[in-house]
């Protein structure tokens, strides 16, 4: 398990649990599982403790933890007769995004999400979840299958942003996320997101323009990074503490506002630490999210999402 800089204080007490262990096995016979339980004990308190005060900024981290499982994890766990379909269809395929058909609970639906991957080579191969023009294309393009096949949409949302990159702005990068926005709010069918670890900016909206926006519990959902926010209004990436608070990028501040639905609870210490047991949570809120949906005529979910985001600003401006 790797730790954040904010669990040093964890990691302390549970090394020393390991040490007490490695030294009972060899240590003649010297029974010294009651002093490791006791400071299991600790620890479990100190884990509860931690995470019940998290500030945003320690949300960002744990939104970023490296080992929070990933779209691709969560496809193998919660769908079958995932059938993957690639490429924009005009000019590449983007690793970034992964998407294709599958069956969710036995219904035909079309997932699609952001892969940041889980080793150097994955990450880079997925340019660590930053989508270029194609990937939102692509996006764009399963959209457009499903709407046509009435095959309801979700989304898993996990990017720091659309990539920056020069090829990508001289293919049209915020003239793709934009179509892939009008998509979202275009297509006749149920159209479910939820953020998993980061929604980085536009990059993120490109997929979760949604009739139901749900949030893991830890994760982040924001118009831009803290460190490039510090940057923009005190010339200081250093002020990303202060920046992740002005920001209200909690899932708890953004439910309060209305720019999400519902909040999906993670295991004690982070989906990182129980994966499974995340997983699970956010394929029950997926199937009560569906069940809300699933029946609306076409007209009624294209007009209900359209309002729902007309809405939102009036409850931003009310909290």
């Amino acid at each position: 398990m790797q730790y954040l800089e904010f669990e040093k204080p964890l990691a302390d007490i549970e090394g020393k649990a390991e040490e007490l262990r490695a030294m009972a096995k060899t240590g003649g016979g010297v029974d010294m599982s009651k002093e490791a339980e006791a400071l299991d004990r600790k620890a479990d308190q100190a884990l509860r403790d931690l995470y019940k005060t998290l500030t945003a900024w320690q949300k960002c981290q744990v939104a970023r933890h490296p080992d929070r499982p990933h779209c691709q994890d969560y496809i193998e766990a919660l769908f079958t007769e995932y059938t993957a379909l690639a490429g924009d269809r005009a000019f590449a395929d983007d690793h970034a995004v992964m998407g294709g058909l599958a069956r969710f609970n036995d219904q035909p639906v079309m997932v699609i999400g952001h892969e940041k991957g889980n080793d150097t080579k994955s990450r880079i191969q997925r340019n660590f979840g930053m989508a270029r023009p194609e990937g939102y294309r692509k996006a764009i393009r399963l959209m457009d299958m499903a709407d046509r096949f009435r095959l309801p949409v979700i989304t898993l949302i996990d990017t720091a942003g659309a990539y920056p990159g020069k090829g990508a702005e001289e293919r049209g990068q915020a003239e793709a996320i934009a179509r892939s926005t009008e998509k979202c709010l275009a297509i006749g069918v149920p159209l479910i997101s939820v953020v998993i670890g980061e929604g980085g900016s536009g990059g993120a909206v490109a997929f979760a323009t949604a009739n139901r926006v749900a949030m893991l519990e830890h994760s982040v959902y924001s118009v831009i990074s803290p460190e490039g926010c510090a940057s923009i209004l005190w010339k200081d990436a250093e002020k990303m503490r202060e920046a992740a608070e002005a920001l209200r990028l909690t899932a708890q501040d953004l439910q309060k506002l209305g720019i999400i639905d519902r909040i999906v609870k993670e295991p004690v210490g982070g989906a990182q630490r129980a994966p499974k047991e995340a997983i699970e949570a956010v394929g029950k809120a997926i199937e009560a999210m569906l069940g809300e949906l699933v029946g609306k005529k076409p007209e009624a979910l294209v007009r209900d999402r359209r309002q729902k985001y007309i809405d939102m600003g009036s409850k931003g401006l009310a909290a």
